[in-house]
């Protein structure tokens, strides 16, 4: 097994915690999916936000998918003057016996535009 990095994001329409919990949760969910991983295969996770999202916690949506023995850490991105707003991004690291050019980055909506050669 080789450990892997797998890269998501998705903007938020609004900053409310329930809105930002489903979109996480459909996020993580996609990823998973998207590179048929279980709990078992994550190693950890770290979310970013971008400074304009304060209402809850970007892993808060990961412990309601159950992810409950995964390391999950917050932090804020840099707060850059063009930088696309309300976007939570997500860098999981992963077990899997997936080359590296099979993995799946996942970036939903709008977020897409952030990384157009790696979106799926």
């Amino acid at each position: 097994m080789a450990v892997r990095a797998v890269r998501g994001a998705v903007q938020l329409e609004r900053d409310e915690a329930g809105h930002m919990s489903e979109q996480v949760g459909e996020l993580l969910t996609a990823l998973m999916e998207r590179n048929g991983l279980s709990a078992e295969d994550l190693i950890s996770i770290w979310f970013t936000a971008t400074p304009d999202l304060h209402s809850d916690f970007p892993a808060v949506a990961a412990r309601k998918l159950g992810l409950v023995d995964v390391p999950l850490i917050c932090a804020q991105e840099i707060d850059i003057a063009s930088a696309m707003p309300r976007v939570v991004r997500i860098l999981a690291h992963i077990e899997t016996d997936r080359p590296r050019a099979e993995i799946a980055h996942v970036y939903l909506g709008a977020a897409a535009a952030l990384r157009k050669d790696i979106a799926q």
